[in-house]
């Protein structure tokens, strides 16, 4: 497959805050006086997600525009996300909300990736 690299990076950065989220939530995993790791995985799931959408939508591949145009609702709960509150059950539906809208892309580019051939 020819996934785009910005879509797999914004992907796998996604997968991994929720992981640690997920970790630090019920107690497997403790960051102590790291709990900013949590925040710097944020805002380059955040970078990465806008430049790899970016990139999509400026793409001559029409499959590769297609994919762009899914990611971008991911916009919505990374923007809210912020505001969701940390201990609350809001922070963790807000943030799997943007699921999704990842796999819908990976799925699209693959699959222009594929057509290609």
């Amino acid at each position: 497959m020819n996934v785009p690299p910005l879509l797999v990076a914004a992907t796998t950065s996604y997968a991994a805050n929720c992981a640690l989220g997920a970790g630090v939530a019920t107690g497997v995993v403790r960051t102590g006086r790291w709990h900013w790791i949590h925040h710097a995985l944020y805002i380059c799931t955040s970078a990465l997600t806008l430049a790899a959408g970016i990139a999509l939508l400026a793409s001559r591949d029409e499959s590769r525009r297609r994919a762009g145009k899914l990611l971008l609702p991911t916009a919505v709960p990374l923007a809210a996300i912020p505001f969701a509150g940390t201990h609350s059950r809001r922070h963790p539906a807000i943030a799997l909300a943007a699921a999704p809208f990842y796999a819908l892309a990976l799925r699209a580019s693959a699959r222009s990736a594929s057509a290609r051939r």
